[in-house]
């Protein structure tokens, strides 16, 4: 856990990129799997496929490969290039969709083609993280316990919403250890999981064209949401301020508690937590890169103009 000097709250966060493939997504990938097994849903012959923005498929292919269990991963463009790659270098196979769904995105479309190949060919198993218990079960038994092992006492969380896992799993366990705290969702404009009308999004890691079920049985308090810019200005004072180099969501997380405590007055100061769910260095070619920030505004104000 990583204490940040933030004026009026003592916020931490949890470093979860020191986990093996570098992100969070490593603990619902090896527990889905892992449960796969057990239940005999896995064997040697077996092909693994899943659809993902890039963290989660970099971990099943990782796991995969040391199982020598093949994986397709099911991508889109808004990926970025450098998971990309790797995933081209360590998968049996990378689908990469380029329709826009009616949303807006290309969940629906990567949905679709998984679906589609699951018909045709029965040695398929796909984790789908959308719908799967164990993908916030691993956060629930995992990081969860985690954070409150930590704490004696813990008053807000903030929490990126993508597939559902994370904040289902860590705002029952939360709410378990702390009952009075508040869980805040963290997402992104143009993301239609509370509901919010659909838009384009350039960044991976944080939205989603489609609400998971797995949030039926979250515990949320709140939802905040903020911008494409909110995200780049979030990650740039994490590395400026705090020497930190994340991801989106870790941005997105970190100026939403920051703003949410702005104007609020505790007669203590709160503890509050966010997730630094991944390194910065996939993003290096988006967010911490001028000439994209350029063309992001640029977009935006085409988009905003329509």
């Amino acid at each position: 856990m990583w204490k940040l000097s933030v004026e009026n709250i003592n916020l931490y966060t949890k470093l979860e990129y020191y986990n093996f493939t570098g992100s969070i997504k490593d603990r619902p990938a090896f527990y889905i799997i892992w449960n796969a097994i057990l239940d005999g849903k896995i064997t040697k012959d077996t092909v693994v496929i899943e659809s993902s923005s890039g963290n989660f498929a970099l971990s099943l292919a990782t796991i995969c490969a040391q199982l020598q269990i093949k994986f397709i991963a099911v991508i889109d463009p808004v990926i970025n290039k450098s998971s990309e790659r790797l995933l081209n270098l360590i998968c049996h196979k990378v689908v990469k969709v380029t329709d826009v769904d009616e949303t807006g995105g290309y969940l629906l479309t990567r949905l679709k083609i998984i679906q589609s190949m699951c018909q045709e060919d029965p040695s398929i198993y796909w984790p789908n993280q959308y719908h799967n218990p164990h993908n916030y079960l691993s956060y629930f038994e995992g990081l969860g316990a985690e954070i409150c092992d930590y704490f004696d006492n813990l008053d807000f969380a903030f929490i990126g919403v993508s597939t559902g896992g994370t904040i289902t799993g860590l705002s029952l366990k939360l709410k378990e250890a702390f009952p009075d705290i508040k869980v805040i969702a963290v997402d992104i404009s143009g993301s239609v999981i509370f509901g919010g009308a659909p838009q384009k999004r350039y960044l991976s890691g944080i939205g989603a064209s489609f609400s998971s079920p797995i949030l039926k049985s979250a515990l949320i308090d709140e939802v905040v949401y903020v911008s494409h810019m909110d995200i780049v200005d979030g990650c740039e004072e994490l590395l400026s301020r705090h020497f930190l180099l994340t991801g989106a969501s870790s941005g997105a997380c970190y100026i939403a508690a920051k703003r949410y405590f702005k104007d609020k007055i505790f007669a203590t100061s709160p503890n509050a937590v966010f997730l630094c769910t991944d390194k910065g260095n996939g993003y290096l070619e988006s967010v911490y890169d001028d000439n994209w920030k350029e063309w992001l505004k640029q977009e935006l104000n085409i988009n905003s103009d329509k």
